[in-house]
């Protein structure tokens, strides 16, 4: 059964520094419920570029990193627990978005001909584990053929079961797609950006103007929920 949602962003964008170095992250504020009267799921969202605090210690969390400043702000993710595709769709193209995993236990997963690169973990290299534990991940890379590669993002089942940790895409993307490879019944993701495409790879020097980001849909063909959130 395909379980359809509309999921809506809003993003006050800013202009971010050229410089190669740790940069803030304006993380997904996921709000409301299940508001769809159908069999689907539908929410909201907001990323705001304001300051906030987070509970977690940004020193030492598994989801900063030499490339990530801030933690996702307090508990706020979404649930899945059924195997499928899901996909982001954006009104306006994003650069650089960052992926926080939580409890990628007995699921994993896969990019379609889109490579990414692990940036932080929990547990590892002088990283807190994540709120139900510790656990290392892998990348695993499987030619497909016809020039078609997939990029998956697994459990090593080093130094525990419980992976919690960031990845992130390069590049412009207009959305974002993967397949989760099982059914678990328990794990969660959340998003954030740099900023639009059109802030970080800027056509000329000129600043662009404040914009507003839509996260148009979310596709779930597994199962979405809100109502348990875990950090």
């Amino acid at each position: 059964m395909r379980l359809n949602s509309k999921i809506f962003l809003g993003l006050a964008a800013l202009a971010f520094s050229s410089l190669v170095s740790a940069a803030p992250i304006y993380w997904t504020d996921w709000t409301g419920s299940d508001t769809d009267p159908g069999a689907g799921f539908q929410g909201q969202g907001t990323i705001t570029t304001s300051s906030s605090s987070v509970a977690r210690n940004d020193s030492i969390s598994p989801y900063t990193s030499s490339v990530v400043d801030n933690s996702p702000t307090g508990t706020d993710i979404v649930a899945l627990s059924r195997a499928g595709s899901q996909t982001l769709v954006f009104s306006q193209s994003i650069a650089n978005p960052v992926f926080a995993f939580v409890s990628l236990n007995g699921n994993g997963y896969a990019f379609l001909n889109q490579d990414f690169n692990i940036l932080s973990v929990g547990g590892v290299d002088g990283n807190a584990c994540g709120y139900w534990g510790c656990g290392g991940v892998t990348k695993v890379v499987t030619d497909l053929g016809g020039g078609n590669f997939l990029y998956a993002l697994n459990s090593s089942n080093v130094g525990g079961s419980e992976p919690h940790g960031v990845i992130q895409f390069t590049g412009a993307f207009d959305t974002l797609t993967w397949n989760s490879a099982s059914n678990e019944f328990w794990n969660g993701f959340t998003v954030g950006v740099q900023g639009t495409a059109a802030e970080i790879f800027p056509p000329t020097n000129n600043v662009p103007e404040p914009g507003t980001l839509l996260l148009a849909g979310l596709g779930l063909f597994g199962l979405a929920m809100r109502g348990k959130r875990k950090g």
